[in-house]
């Protein structure tokens, strides 16, 4: 299987399946003399990892990330210091019941890349989904997070807006209840909505669907190239990658095809520091491809989980008509972990234009 990398100078190969002993990934180009503490990794893992509520699945797995290579530690005996060679990092699997999975080991799950894969290559791992399982994006949160102390300056943050035909209320935002709730929720009047939904979904054996918003803050202008290196491209295509994602938006995104000229023009003056001053953002904090200094926002739309206990019709790989249902532990609202997971790469996508705009330009903005 290939195409397991991202990225040009900040290039990311991730490694490993669902029920594998371990997954990993090795982030190649990392600038040298990069500080960080492990805990500061384990961070950001510990809010993907599964098994936190009752609303995602309960396999238990602790997501201890494990720095094999590429730094140096420094004299306190904690910090680490990136060497400018190869960074792999690993997690361990500890929590797989790959028996779960014998009744559908040839049978295609519907809305499942089983079907796919099989006809790509002829085999497929089905315990779990192997490398289509979003548990491979355990590798991507940890590479994110080394991404982050490459843009020591900038803020990435990502929050829950929509589960089902359920939004928050905009004008309720407060990043501050984020990480108050299990669902990574600005709206706190929305969040016993949501609790109440998902039970019923979760009860029912079945899933559902969600939008996740990310805004990165503090980005420098002038990150991106005109045409085949913008960097709203290579956000979309790095956040289009995540497992279930069927949807990506740059600011105001399809709804901007609703606005006129005059509406989605985001107008300018010069502000009292001398910097130019936007009056909105509805290009998402890019033009022509290019950063803008405004606020990057990007949305994606993650499906429903297709392993759910309703039977739907199918067929298995002998070709006959089957009727599927998938036992075992998934989550009923995959998108609520994929809050991280989108954070993590729109990290890596700053990362490595940071990189690219400084070996261009010469200018550490």
């Amino acid at each position: 299987m290939s195409h397991n990398s991202f990225g040009h100078l900040f290039r990311v190969t991730t490694w490993g399946e669902s029920h594998g002993p371990a997954l990993g990934c090795v982030v190649d180009g990392c600038p040298p003399g990069i500080r960080f503490r492990l805990e500061e990794i384990q961070s950001y893992m510990d809010k993907r990892k599964p098994g936190q509520s009752r609303f995602v699945t309960q396999r238990r797995e602790d997501d201890i990330v494990k720095v094999l290579s590429g730094v140096m530690l420094d004299e306190d005996g904690e910090t680490m210091i990136t060497t400018g060679t190869p960074v792999s990092m690993l997690i361990e699997n500890t929590d797989q019941r790959s028996k779960d999975y014998g009744e559908i080991a040839r049978r295609y799950r519907p809305g499942h890349a089983d079907f796919a894969y099989d006809a790509k290559y002829g085999i497929r791992d089905y315990r779990g989904g192997g490398r289509s399982s979003a548990r491979e994006t355990a590798a991507r949160v940890a590479a994110g997070a080394l991404a982050r102390k490459v843009l020591p300056d900038v803020t990435i943050r990502a929050a829950l807006t929509q589960i089902g035909k359920h939004k928050i209320n905009r004008d309720n935002w407060d990043w501050g209840q984020v990480d108050n709730n299990p669902f990574f929720c600005p709206d706190a009047a929305m969040v016993p909505v949501w609790e109440d939904y998902l039970d019923t979904i979760r009860k029912a054996g079945s899933s559902i669907g969600a939008v996740i918003e990310v805004v990165a803050e503090n980005v420098p202008a002038g990150l991106g190239a005109p045409i085949y290196g913008k960097l709203d491209q290579d956000i979309a295509s790095l956040l289009m990658s995540i497992n279930a994602v069927k949807g990506v938006e740059i600011g105001e995104g399809f709804a901007s095809a609703e606005l006129s000229g005059e509406e989605n023009a985001d107008e300018m003056r010069m502000g009292n520091d001398g910097h130019p001053l936007f009056l909105s953002n509805h290009a998402g904090g890019v033009l022509g491809g290019i950063s803008t200094g405004q606020p990057i926002v990007a949305r994606f739309a993650v499906k429903p989980t297709s392993s759910i206990l309703t039977e739907r019709q199918s067929i298995d790989a002998d070709g006959n008509n089957v009727d599927v249902r998938t036992k075992g532990r998934h989550d009923p609202c995959v998108g609520i972990r994929a809050a991280p997971i989108g954070e993590a790469m729109v990290a890596c996508a700053l990362a490595d234009h940071f990189l690219r705009d400084r070996g261009q330009t010469g200018r550490t903005r």
